[in-house]
């Protein structure tokens, strides 16, 4: 009777065995599906993230989604109470808050007065943090900030500021910070936090946070690009706008006079010019024309090119002495110009019924005179100052009229320094010897003559060296 009771009670151990094994088996298949699906869901929330982080290489999402994007973003990939975003601002010298996510514990060091408001009114708090701007060094988030070192944080004896509120309804259970760096660029820090009823982060939620760190710090980066590319767009339509409307002031080609022959142009070096030329119409026998070029380039000229236009056509009218009116434009200019800044002008009379010119030259290069019987090329060089540098009493004293005879196919030709002081590639000037050059090899062929050929030795001249100042000519012939 032995052996078959020991055989059944064998039996009844491997079924027990199977069974056992079966059983844990069958727990750890579950396990493994519960993790499985565990996994999915990270998946799909990290998959889900790095898709709205994509949305930054476009030109649709704005700032404001995107700081959104990454802290709630992470905040739900590990689980996390809250998180905030930190950014450095315009200076460089700290960090602003860019986004702080409802339920965010507390991430810097929050006056006393303030958490006693909060007890009884949460918007005190909530105010506070979204107006405090962090220094270099300043508790936990200003550190990483400055070491660029991601932390995680389970007790706070490196973080004082955290450590007096865990055990208040504000405090922290655990911390989690990296400071997001691409490339040379300091962009601000990320952070997590649990409250203190949460789980403390783990080192493999470190190592993922990490890696959003990274994603984000690139998705900002690029957001920042296409906001420079934007703005340069807009700045770019507002230029091209500015360069219509100064080409609208400056004359579109030069009136008819009797006596004479007049072209001129301008050829800018950015999209708008510094330079400034007109024809104004002085009285009936008059016609006025002016050269001048603005000190500086861009905009700033532009603006102070354009005011000067104004103030030159409302003074001319029925004045015969071109020193007379550069005086009064100084004075009225004086004022409004930059210390830094002045404008080099010359205006001229043409009279037909005297066959001459009056000329006042404020500082100017000097006009250059051809004569056609001795077919010689000279400076004319008037005395006068720049306009915007002295208030009247000296600019009054050396601004005066000076005459110019022109015979039968004289020629007198106004330019400013974008002319003599173009350099190729080697640095070298265009200088004035060759212009003078250029003026007596096309004169005798007539005013536009001139200033096509000056324009292209210049351009011959600098080859593939890039236009560094505004060209104006102006060519008038004795006819």
């Amino acid at each position: 009777m032995m052996w078959p009771t020991l055989l059944f009670g064998l039996l009844l151990a491997s079924v027990a065995g199977w069974i056992f094994t079966a059983y844990y088996q069958r727990q750890r298949i579950r396990a493994l599906e519960r993790s499985h699906e565990e996994i999915q869901v990270e998946e799909t929330l990290v998959f889900d993230f790095l898709h709205g982080l994509g949305e930054a290489f476009s030109e649709t999402i704005r700032p404001q989604e995107l700081h959104r994007l990454i802290v709630e973003g992470a905040t739900r990939i590990l689980d996390a109470h809250g998180g905030a975003l930190y950014l450095t601002d315009r200076t460089g010298a700290k960090l602003t808050p860019a986004f702080i996510s409802n339920g965010c514990p507390p991430l810097v060091d929050v006056p006393s007065n303030i958490l006693q408001q909060a007890a009884a009114t949460p918007i005190a708090l909530e105010s506070y943090l979204r107006l405090h701007s962090i220094t270099p060094g300043e508790g936990l988030i200003g550190r990483v900030w400055q070491t660029g070192q991601s932390v995680c944080l389970n007790e706070f004896s490196e973080a004082p500021e955290l450590a007096k509120l865990r055990g208040s309804a504000f405090g922290s259970a655990s911390v989690m910070a990296a400071s997001l760096r691409y490339g040379q660029q300091d962009l601000g820090v990320l952070t997590l936090a649990n409250g203190p009823m949460g789980s403390p982060f783990s080192q493999s939620d470190f190592v993922v946070f990490k890696s959003i760190a990274e994603q984000s710090a690139f998705a900002l980066y690029n957001a920042i690009i296409y906001s420079m590319a934007n703005e340069k767009k807009r700045l770019d339509h507002d230029l091209e706008i500015a360069r219509d409307i100064q080409r609208i002031l400056l004359p579109a080609e030069a009136p008819a006079i009797n006596g004479f022959q007049i072209s001129g142009i301008n050829v800018p070096a950015r999209q708008v010019s510094g330079d400034y030329f007109d024809y104004i119409h002085v009285d009936d026998e008059r016609l006025g024309v002016a050269i001048a070029d603005v000190s500086g380039k861009g905009v700033p000229a532009s603006l102070i090119m354009a005011i000067c236009r104004s103030v030159l056509r409302a003074e001319a009218v029925r004045n015969p002495s071109p020193a007379d009116v550069l005086r009064k434009v100084n004075r009225q200019l004086y004022p409004d110009i930059k210390e830094d800044m002045f404008i080099s002008m010359a205006y001229l009379i043409l009279d037909h019924e005297r066959n001459g010119i009056m000329l006042a030259r404020a500082g100017h290069d000097a006009p250059l005179l051809y004569k056609q019987e001795s077919q010689t090329v000279t400076p004319v060089k008037s005395p006068g100052m720049v306009v915007g540098i002295d208030s009247g009493n000296v600019f009054d004293r050396l601004t005066a009229d000076f005459a110019i005879r022109l015979e039968r196919d004289d020629c007198l030709v106004l330019y400013t320094d974008g002319v003599t002081e173009a350099l190729n590639t080697e640095g070298d000037e265009f200088g004035l010897e060759r212009t003078i050059q250029a003026v007596r090899a096309s004169a005798s062929n007539g005013a536009p003559a001139i200033v096509k050929k000056l324009i292209g030795d210049v351009r011959n001249f600098t080859g593939s060296h890039p236009q560094n100042d505004d060209i104006t000519l102006i060519a008038i012939r004795k006819t």
